[in-house]
């Protein structure tokens, strides 16, 4: 179960790798990269068919990134998700999070015995702060309903 601690653990460094990173601006992954880089945290982006967005460097899967980088965030199509948890496994990576739509079955069988903060069911742009516009308002009515993470 995702908790807000959890949560606070994986954002609070500010430097993750946006997994599924996408070249096309109107994308969700790329929305996401743009929107951290904007909040002020050192992103990565991962995209096997992209060599830079906006001139930053991109890798081509999560065994090509720098060894500092310790957190993934997975925004790729969930036929892919295993895949990129397998790689984040073997990397050490102890900190995960799959974005909604993205998580799979097999993705979360990986993680289910390991020491791993997963976080997923959940939208990183509704806790990386400052929170604004949709994501805000959708964050104010999860927290009306209680479905927000204590």
């Amino acid at each position: 179960m995702t908790t807000l601690a959890s949560i606070e653990s994986f954002l609070s460094p500010k430097k993750l790798a946006i997994i599924g990173a996408s070249r096309n601006p109107k994308k969700f992954g790329r929305h996401v990269y743009d929107a951290l880089k904007e909040k002020g945290f050192k992103v990565y982006g991962v995209n096997p068919n992209a060599e830079n967005l906006n001139g930053d460097p991109c890798y081509r899967d999560i065994t090509t990134l720098p060894d500092e980088v310790d957190r993934v965030f997975i925004v790729t199509p969930p036929e892919k998700t295993a895949e990129n948890v397998r790689q984040a496994l073997d990397k050490g990576i102890k900190h995960i999070w799959i974005q909604q739509r993205s998580d799979t079955s097999e993705a979360l069988e990986l993680l289910k015995e390991t020491d791993v903060n997963l976080i997923f069911n959940q939208c990183i742009l509704m806790y990386a702060a400052p929170v604004k516009g949709a994501h805000k308002f959708h964050r104010f009515l999860i927290r009306v309903f209680g479905k927000y993470p204590k």
